[in-house]
């Protein structure tokens, strides 16, 4: 399947992890971390009642900092469910809140005019059927007892469940334009001493695929099924290159978090600042691809200080800069170090990670550039291209190979997080 235009064209969205992890607050693997039984993390269920949840706030903190479509995580790993399954018990409609949460969330990003992801895990710890396996939080009962919880436990059963989930998910909620599986953990590379990994066929993945495209024709499909999908999803690492499989180039999209968790962290404070942010965004779309941000919603229902300060920060720069990144895309010059080039059409912009002192130089735009301009106040940038003959002397440029153009900065930095120089390239460029 080709992938919709509007995915490469927006470039930027909101990953949201929530559910009940948020209510201990340490990391949304803290059921397998902990080693936490069922009994025990009933509690949580018993609990979670988000009062201060409002998805319309969600929604517009994420237009605000120029995100265009917005992915919820349905169900995580601990198999609870924030919409109401037909197919179990374990769902916010059972818990305090008695609410469909994913339904109100659709709404909401809809009425902002985003289009809507869902998150769904294949993996689940709470299902009687999910066979014990080397990421389960009973992996270290000990053989006899894994063997014996593991007993009468059939797969078959299980994936009926996903299937029929995902049916759910795809059929009561109007378009779902964005559906990230969530994952495999058999044949990949990453994951092969995890004993009774699981892939493509224990989740059923050629049906559960042809499922997700027969309810939703138009819906973008990650590629965590253990099969191909869509796009490939780099997690918290940041592709220094357009990425490719097998030597043919893909669509990709970066999942990236704000602290190094998915789910409400409350004690971890390491928190990327709002300049790495946009140079992470930046450098995406200078090789092609999208990031997906992830904010990880407290347990009442709320970003927290940090996600808002992060989205108000990028927002201010897309305000901005927004034309450099949304719709833009790789360009063929070749950016100086420090830098990051992104195009669209005639406009390069030149992303500034590093300000250099007044002078800078553009291998192979000489006679190419028709204007320049600061992108955040639109003043003139001058432009020259000096005979590569000159010599470079005690106070005057030269010695730069033909074909190169210098721009001349100003000596104050623009105070936003990423300095862009918007240069408008001549028809022959």
């Amino acid at each position: 399947m080709t992938v919709p235009a509007w995915f490469t064209e927006d470039r930027f969205g909101m990953f949201i992890h929530w559910g009940l992890y948020a209510l201990p607050a340490r990391h949304e693997w803290v059921k397998n971390r902990e080693r936490i039984t069922e009994a025990k993390y009933d509690t949580y269920f018993d609990h979670f009642e988000p009062d201060l949840f409002d998805p319309a706030e969600w929604a517009r903190a994420a237009k605000k900092a120029g995100m265009r479509y917005m992915v919820l995580t349905t169900k995580h790993h601990d198999g609870f469910c924030l919409w109401d399954s037909k197919l179990t018990d374990y769902t916010s409609m059972n818990t305090p809140i008695r609410k469909d949460l994913v339904r109100e969330f659709v709404d909401a990003v809809r009425a902002e005019g985003l289009r809507v992801g869902f998150y769904h895990s294949l993996i689940d710890w709470h299902h009687p059927d999910f066979v014990i396996d080397g990421y389960h939080p009973r992996r270290d009962d000990g053989p006899e007892e894994i063997e014996r919880l593991n007993e009468g436990r059939d797969m078959a059963r299980y994936r009926a469940y996903l299937h029929g989930q995902v049916e759910e998910l795809l059929t009561e909620y109007g378009q779902i334009d964005y559906l990230f599986y969530d994952f495999s953990y058999k044949h990949d590379d990453h994951h092969t001493d995890v004993w009774n990994g699981k892939g493509a066929e224990d989740w059923g993945s050629e049906e559960l695929l042809a499922l997700t495209r027969r309810l939703q024709p138009e819906i973008v499909v990650n590629d965590r099924l253990d099969i191909p999908g869509d796009l490939v999803t780099p997690e918290q690492y940041q592709p220094d290159r357009p990425m490719e499989v097998d030597g043919v180039p893909v669509v990709w999209e970066a999942c990236q978090t704000l602290n190094g968790s998915w789910g409400y962290d409350r004690d971890n404070i390491n928190i990327k600042s709002t300049d790495l942010l946009v140079r992470m965004l930046v450098d995406g779309v200078s090789n092609n691809g999208n990031m997906l941000l992830n904010v990880g919603p407290t347990g009442r229902g709320e970003l927290d200080a940090a996600a808002v300060g992060a989205l108000e920060g990028i927002g201010e720069w897309m305000r901005r800069h927004e034309r450099s990144v949304r719709g833009a895309g790789p360009s063929a010059f070749r950016a100086p170090a420090d830098t990051r080039y992104t195009q669209r059409g005639n406009r390069l912009y030149l992303h500034l990670f590093a300000w250099p002192f007044e002078h800078l130089h553009l291998p192979g735009l000489g006679g190419k550039v028709a204007y320049a301009q600061l992108l955040n106040d639109a003043s003139e940038i001058p432009f020259r291209e000096i005979d590569p003959k000159v010599k470079a002397l005690t106070t005057g440029l030269g010695g730069q190979p033909a074909g190169t153009l210098t721009i001349t900065l100003p000596i104050i930095r623009p105070d936003v997080a990423v300095p862009v120089v918007e240069l408008f390239l001549t028809e022959d460029a």
